[in-house]
């Protein structure tokens, strides 16, 4: 559903709120290695959330990402989702089409029109920290482990 930079971005936000709220900031190798994703693609998506203001930056000795607890608790998923690919997956057709209203529907429309409210309503009551705290749990990964 959503794209792959978009994949990335949820992840490696994820994974830096994690490691932020044990005031540790992570450098680009580490969250590329931790999201498994290109490190010049991952700089790319790192950049568009830095602009968002969803991630911090910081330069020189001792930089690099973070997002401040008191941050993640109000950072919606949402917000991560927007500044990536815009508002395409919870507003555009399924099978997309440029022009699917009620009026005027596609095949999947009333069908797909459920999931988007569920995939919309999620995404609005989402917290950073919520996730974050899932994957400190141990019960939720970001990656898929490589003994199975």
């Amino acid at each position: 559903m959503f794209s792959k930079a978009c994949e990335y971005g949820i992840r490696a936000s994820i994974f830096i709120a994690t490691k932020s709220s044990k005031g540790i900031r992570v450098g680009i190798k580490d969250v590329a290695k931790e999201i498994d994703s290109p490190e010049p693609f991952t700089a790319k998506i790192m950049q568009i959330l830095t602009k968002s203001g969803i991630i911090h930056s910081t330069k020189g000795v001792g930089g690099g990402f973070e997002v401040s607890p008191e941050a993640s608790k109000s950072i919606k998923l949402i917000q991560i989702v927007d500044a990536i690919d815009g508002n395409k997956i919870y507003s555009g057709c399924g099978i997309g089409l440029k022009e699917c209203s009620e009026e005027h529907p596609c095949p999947v429309h009333h069908e797909f029109k459920k999931i988007r409210g569920l995939l919309l309503e999620m995404l609005i009551n989402t917290t950073l920290e919520q996730l974050a705290s899932d994957v400190k749990s141990g019960d939720f990964f970001l990656k898929t482990n490589a003994n199975n």
